[in-house]
């Protein structure tokens, strides 16, 4: 029996791996007529195949063990036979360490400090409610202490990052005088909890119901924690430099292996390396251990907690490409031809000089991320010497015809290209290492804004906070993908990653789905918005963060611009906090010349020093004007003609998903307040989307700020997504209001407010409110519609409440006198006078059913593809009773398992891994996964008492079936 396998090297979308052999055709015969792909590995053993060929080699031998009748004696062996020889033949290997872990709360008994990162100031006392506008604090002053902390032994895991090497760390002599035992190989950890990462031990909850912390989500993020797993090395390990990359961890990470402190990082947003090599023994089982220390107080919002990213373990031979060690550039770029450049970071961690060829060469990657079978352009390097101990940059560059270009949806097209630099040392292959990138020119003009391969891209941005809802901060591809899908659905081609470096996954998905990015790294500076978060730390490492992200992020066509803070206290200091603004400028430009650097301003005036640091003037709610201040642009404009302005946070408007509040006011923007659009008994906000917080505005305020200010560049809405913590005005909840989309994923009416304005070929029409009110009958209840027609006429049981145009400014359709009586209200909105689109609602009946919808129909059987299952309370006629609070309990049969459950409600207390929750508004989400390497149907069954059950079933399949 003879196998087909799919070709293609690189890892897809999924990231799992495809074989590619390049048209070779070479097997192992094993008797019965069974054949295996062993020539993968011939073609390794030729040529110097890519690592994911190689790797490859395995999934290929995994997939005929599911189908061929061979004994399995004969299957075992030639499994690890396949394993071991890919691993002897991969000149690099990049192996996900997300299994096997071991995870414990708290560190030995009677630890207390000893392993601080180092002294923090003490917090005396904590509180909810300060203003998201509050001026940021000098720092506190920390006494000096004789008490040993870890960061001289940390501090030296960043020198790669510091440019100037008289300013790097030399690590102490000897090990901290630290009884460790949780880091030694020979600790029981058979008690702690067994984990799969990525892993946030903090959202399980429970919520904390009482005292501050709403503002990070009601959830207890800090405290020590560590995490163990056992890594072995192969006897052929010897030699090899090996490397733990760790994508992020949440924080005051120190990594600790064989009882030896090998290195730590600090931030818990950035990833980071930590060179193993001379802690680990070639041909053993190895102990590694991660402890991580986040501190209260540390955030404005829910920061997450544990190794909430992947963690990988790479080797490469000593003379090998750095980390983020390729660069490439597109400085010539036209529909005719382009030109790439590149930029190989080479290391000799030997003790000898190596002479290095390395060969780059260019392939065309499919929308599914695969490479074309054969290079569009190559490049030898001249022959280059490495000194031991030292690092080399080698340049090359390729000229293509009729380039590919990589541009945002829905005009242009995200094409994208791989880029794979093989190092030959004495004609062997060595190392070999692949990036993705696009090509695409990029302008930014002061009248036009954003100018992507010669087009105008006007911004339609939202801010997404990094938090999952009710997954946490643990990153999920799927439930990002989600997001961003439902994004692009409303009109969005912009992200701005507020206010940290995102999951890199995240930027992988920007890529392929064609968003542009604002990429940014930092939240504080040296000025504090809370006592312990970045502002502690910001004096030892902010060139090692900010360089560590550009480093690993230049190679994304999707980011366009880079933002080095966020409302940072130093907008207050003047001369002195430009001089900050100036460097971290400087260290972008260095970094990456190709796309101007940003800090994003909510309080700095035009004629003030920090301002005129920046490439890009970004504006937090002083476009449009904060509290009683004029709007800002008309002054940035007249001090800075030559700069792209826009707004990095607009809006801020608050809504709670369907709760209708009365009276409305007849204004287009007002703040919360009781009575008026909040109300503190519920805690809820109301959704006419009229409402914003004290120093924002609504959606329509905001559009009038941007249409009245032509040049502007566009806008980042505040935010697409409701988030964990942070939850104005209401500190006693756990989530946000701001978002267009609340946290379990539900559109709020303001949804289709922006969808109206971003999509303005969409034909649509949306009313609100929903038109279920028995106890409103004859009382004034206003309608408003949102279309992206020019007016509209609407009826009521059939009876015309008028017919309006959209006047000047004006983003909705208002009919602001309607008396309720139950029955149908009717839209047809029309554009250039004919009819256009148009919507109903219809009073629903008692609850009498539950509907329930998945998302997809199929996800893969790999424990991490997930499928999101609406749930609907409704009528005996199908209609969703829209004020509907009935307990919904889940259930998962089969393959699968349930994950999570929410309902977007931001005063829900309830612990997300519930299998029960009541419905808000009619609405609730169950999150339902397949057991690891599970195939088959999932059921889902949601019950509630009184109420006909609903069935849902999802298939789990295997790999790409």
């Amino acid at each position: 029996m003879q196998q087909t396998h799919r070709t293609g090297p690189g890892p897809g979308a999924s990231g799992r791996p495809r074989v590619a052999d390049n048209g070779r055709r070479f097997y192992l015969e094993i008797g019965r007529g069974i054949r295996w792909p062993a020539c993968l590995l011939a073609a390794a053993l030729a040529s110097g195949a890519a690592p994911a060929a190689v790797a490859s080699a395995v999934a290929a031998q995994q997939e005929a063990v599911a189908t061929a009748a061979a004994p399995p004696s004969m299957v075992a062996s030639m499994a690890a036979a396949v394993r071991q020889s890919a691993q002897r033949l991969a000149p690099r290997q990049r192996i996900l360490l997300d299994e096997g872990w071991r995870f414990h709360l708290g560190d030995p008994e009677g630890a207390g400090d000893a392993y601080l990162y180092d002294i923090r100031p003490q917090v005396t006392a904590s509180a909810d409610g300060k203003v998201a506008d509050a001026v940021p604090e000098e720092a506190a002053r920390v006494a000096a202490s004789a008490r040993q902390v870890l960061k001289p032994w940390i501090l030296p895991s960043g020198n790669a990052f510091i440019a100037d090497a008289a300013k790097r760390y030399q690590r102490p002599a000897g090990e901290p005088a630290i009884d460790a035992p949780f880091a030694r190989a020979g600790f029981d950890d058979g008690a702690w909890k067994a984990v799969r990462l990525p892993h946030d031990w903090a959202i399980e909850g429970p919520f904390l119901a009482s005292g501050p912390y709403g503002g990070m989500g009601r959830l207890k993020t800090w405290g020590p924690a560590w995490y163990r797993k056992t890594v072995r090395l192969d006897a052929t390990d010897a030699g090899k430099s090996i490397f733990l990359d760790v994508d992020g961890a949440m924080a005051y990470a120190s990594v600790w292996v064989n009882g030896r402190l090998a290195g730590g990082w600090p931030y818990g947003y950035n990833g980071f390396r930590i060179d193993l090599t001379p802690y680990l023994k070639a041909g053993a089982d190895n102990q590694l251990a991660i402890r991580l220390d986040n501190t209260p107080e540390s955030a404005r919002w829910y920061p997450g907690a544990g190794l909430y990213r992947n963690v990988w373990l790479t080797k490469t031979a000593p003379l090998h490409v750095g980390q983020w060690g390729v660069k490439v550039t597109t400085p010539e770029v036209s529909p005719e031809a382009a030109r790439v450049a590149w930029q190989v970071r080479l290391e000799n961690a030997g003790k000898v000089p190596a002479m290095a060829d390395v060969v780059t060469e260019l392939f065309a990657l499919d929308e599914q991320g695969r490479p074309g079978a054969a290079a569009v352009a190559s490049s030898t390097s001249a022959r280059t010497a490495v000194a031991p101990g030292a690092g080399i940059d080698v340049a090359g560059a390729a000229r293509l015809p009729k380039p590919r270009l990589w541009g945002p949806l829905p005009n242009q097209k995200p094409n994208r290209y791989l880029a794979r630099v093989t190092v030959r040392q004495d004609g062997r292959v060595v190392d070999r290492y692949e990036t993705p990138f696009g090509i695409r020119s990029l302008r930014f003009d002061p009248d036009s804004g954003l100018v992507v391969n010669g087009e105008k891209v006007p911004l339609r941005g939202v801010n997404n906070h990094h938090d999952l809802g009710a997954l946490g901060a643990a990153f999920n591809v799927r439930a990002a993908e989600r997001q961003l899908q439902m994004l692009q659905e409303m009109g969005v081609n912009a992200l701005r990653m507020s206010h940290n470096p995102p999951d890199p996954q995240l930027l992988e998905l920007t890529d392929r789905m064609g968003i542009v990015v604002m990429d940014e790294v930092f939240d504080s500076w040296q000025r504090k918005k809370t006592p312990l978060d970045f502002h502690l730390i910001f004096p030892d490492w902010h060139e090692q963060d900010l360089r560590a992200m550009l480093r690993r992020d230049r190679n994304h066509p999707s980011i366009v611009m880079w933002s080095v803070g966020n409302e940072v206290g130093e907008q207050y200091t003047g001369e002195e906090g430009a001089a900050i603004g100036r460097e971290l400028v400087a260290i972008a430009h260095q970094e990456d010349a190709t796309r101007p650097a940003t800090s994003a301003m909510n309080w700095a005036k035009a004629d003030m020093p920090l301002p005129a640091t920046m490439d890009v003037i970004s504006l937090n709610y002083q476009g449009t004007g904060i509290r009683t201040l004029p709007g800002q642009f008309p002054a940035f404009r007249a001090r800075f003609p030559d700069k792209v302005i826009l707004h990095t946070e607009s809006a801020s408007a608050l809504s709670s998903r369907g709760a209708y509040q009365f009276p409305v006011p007849g204004v287009a923007s007002a703040a919360v307040r009781p009575g008026s659009g909040g109300d503190p008994a519920t805690k809820q906000v109301s959704a006419y989307e009229l409402f914003a917080a004290d120093f924002g505005s609504s959606a329509d305020r905001a559009f009038g700020a941007l249409d009245q200010n032509p040049y502007t560049a566009g806008e980042f809405v505040w935010t697409g997504f409701d988030y964990l913590g942070e939850p104005t005005p209401y500190y006693d909840a756990r989530s946000s209001y701001s978002g267009i989309i609340d946290l379990a994923g539900f559109k709020k009416d303001r949804y289709y407010l922006y969808q109206s304005r971003w999509r303005p070929e969409l034909p649509m029409a949306h009313i609100l409110p929903h038109w279920t009110w028995p106890e409103r009958v004859g009382q004034v209840t206003p309608v408003h519609v949102f279309t992206s027609g020019d007016e509209a006429e609407l009826f009521v049981n059939g009876k015309s409440q008028g017919r309006q145009k959209k006047a000047p400014y004006a983003y909705r359709l208002r009919w602001d006198y309607v008396n309720y009586e139950p029955g149908e209200v009717t839209v047809v909105a029309y554009r250039d006078g004919r009819e256009w689109a148009r919507s109903s609602v219809r009073t629903a009946g008692e609850a009498a059913l539950l509907q329930a919808e998945a998302d997809r129909a199929v996800i893969a059987g790999d424990g991490r593809d997930l499928a999101f299952v609406t749930v609907r309370v409704a009528d005996k006629d199908g209609r969703t009773s829209p004020r509907a609070s009935q307990r919904v309990r889940f259930k998962v049969e089969g393959a699968g398992e349930l994950v999570a459950t929410d309902n977007g409600d931001p005063t829900d207390l309830e612990a997300f891994p519930s299998p029960e929750r009541a419905a808000f508004n009619g609405l609730v989400l169950g999150i339902v996964r397949a057991r690891p390497g599970a195939q088959g149907d999932i059921t889902v069954r949601a019950s509630a008492p009184g109420l006909r059950e609903a069935v849902v079933k999802v298939r789990a399949v295997r790999g790409e079936d």
